[in-house]
């Protein structure tokens, strides 16, 4: 059953054409592989791209948190490098002890707990860094809403330090959210279930029927939410939790969760169906890219982190992204996606927008703080490339020397937007390494 993943010739094979768009899948496989992913890969380690401003503290507004053990309160304060995190050091296992009715459930509440917790160390010298950051900040025109990063809550958080990786969150809590964005998000009635959804009273086919009759903007939406869901478990199958030795954790592919996930059999047809979506989210996200070039090509727009000659390092290499994400030939045309008349356009664009800030108000209800952090980052990217997407005329507009009320993009949005490519971009990679690895296992 494995033969279709690795582009078997089966119909439901990883290879051809994708959908809504004129690409094919090999061609994006080395395009990323040989061009983009050493580049982002760069950038995202760049002080710029690797401090993400977030408030992992807002309560999650749809439900009362009842996940099996409360994650939620093994938050890791900030501390100096030398003391253990209290979060981990006073264990608190008092917290779990009336609901975790056996040890082997305590210990992997501990665990997840552990593993979910964010480190949130943050050398003085960063701290005053991002005090001259703010004030850089502030001084740009702002024209969007900026409602998390404006709380007394939001944090920075080194991206580098908290890896998105397998944390042991999982089970009907984590369900529950996944649930709440395809049914709350997509458009879709109540009576319509996705497939494979453990949450359904059925396994009715009537779900595709009911996509493929969906207008494409709608059909794109459901595509973005489902390839973001599927790049978020690549990440976790790719950086699995395999055992602990001596009390050191070692990290890796776990190809059974791969084949569990994504196998066509296994899945009946569906994981090909993901993955397609994991491809199409590339594209969107590489269109925006593309898109977005003339706004950083002005000459006053800079990646400001006070250290002038770092700056100018790190725009030169997002410059150079750029060039590669135009000398990409296939990509998704989104002229047919946000055409039709300019109200219709007006009125999907705010559709988005609030279906994007819904999600990331979901985000909120996640019980790890990590899969939190990680959920709202790539929301917000994928939230920005889109906002990109509806701002093409606003873009080609912009004034040369100076701000514009028209188009602008925060540091917040394009930490987002970088590190989110940066984690497609892993994913699509990933993906060739498991194939490879499928194949050795044969």
């Amino acid at each position: 059953g494995l033969k279709q993943i690795k582009g078997g010739g089966s119909s439901h094979s990883l290879t051809g054409v994708l959908d809504d768009c004129l690409c094919d899948i090999e061609s994006i496989d080395n395009f990323n592989t040989y061009k983009i992913f050493p580049k982002i890969q760069k950038l995202q380690e760049r002080d710029y791209f690797r401090y993400y401003k977030v408030n992992l503290k807002r309560p999650c507004p749809f439900w009362a948190d009842d996940g099996h053990c409360s994650i939620r309160d093994c938050h890791v304060e900030p501390c100096p490098e030398s003391k253990v995190p209290i979060g981990i050091k006073a264990g608190s296992s008092n917290k779990y002890s009336k609901r975790a009715n056996n040890t082997k459930e305590l210990e992997d509440c501990e665990q997840a707990n552990k593993l979910g917790a964010i480190n949130s160390t943050l050398s003085n010298q960063s701290k005053e860094a991002f005090i001259d950051w703010a004030r850089y900040d502030d001084s740009q025109d702002h024209f969007c809403e900026l409602d998390d990063e404006r709380s007394p809550d939001a944090q920075y958080v080194d991206l580098l330090l908290n890896p998105e990786r397998y944390t042991g969150y999982k089970g009907p809590s984590a369900w529950r959210v996944w649930n709440s964005i395809y049914e709350e998000n997509c458009f879709k009635p109540r009576s319509v279930y996705r497939p494979l959804n453990p949450l359904a009273p059925s396994r009715g086919e009537s779900f595709y029927t009911w996509l493929e009759g969906l207008c494409l903007e709608k059909r794109v939406f459901y595509k973005l939410i489902s390839g973001l869901h599927v790049s978020i478990n690549l990440h976790l199958c790719a950086n699995y939790l395999l055992e602990e030795t001596w009390g050191k954790p070692r990290w890796g592919h776990n190809v059974k969760e791969f084949i569990h996930r994504f196998d066509p059999i296994e899945t009946k047809g569906e994981g090909p169906r993901r993955l397609k979506n994991l491809y199409f989210l590339y594209l969107i996200e590489l269109r925006a890219l593309s898109k977005v070039a003339p706004y950083f090509e002005r000459s006053f727009v800079d990646l400001y982190t006070g250290n002038v000659q770092e700056d100018a390092e790190s725009k030169t290499l997002l410059l150079d992204i750029f060039r590669d994400t135009k000398s990409f030939p296939m990509h998704f045309d989104e002229k047919s996606m946000f055409a039709g008349d300019k109200k219709g356009a007006k009125s999907l664009k705010e559709e988005f927008r609030l279906h994007f800030k819904n999600i990331s108000r979901i985000m909120d209800c996640v019980g790890c703080d990590k899969c939190r952090l990680w959920g709202k980052l790539q929301t917000q990217g994928l939230g920005t490339a889109l906002k990109i997407l509806f701002s093409e005329k606003e873009i080609q507009n912009l004034p040369e020397n100076s701000p514009s009320k028209g188009f602008q993009l925060t540091r917040q949005e394009i930490v987002a937007l970088i590190n989110a490519f940066g984690r497609l971009s892993t994913s699509v990679k990933e993906l060739q390494n498991f194939k490879l690895l499928l194949q050795h296992t044969r």
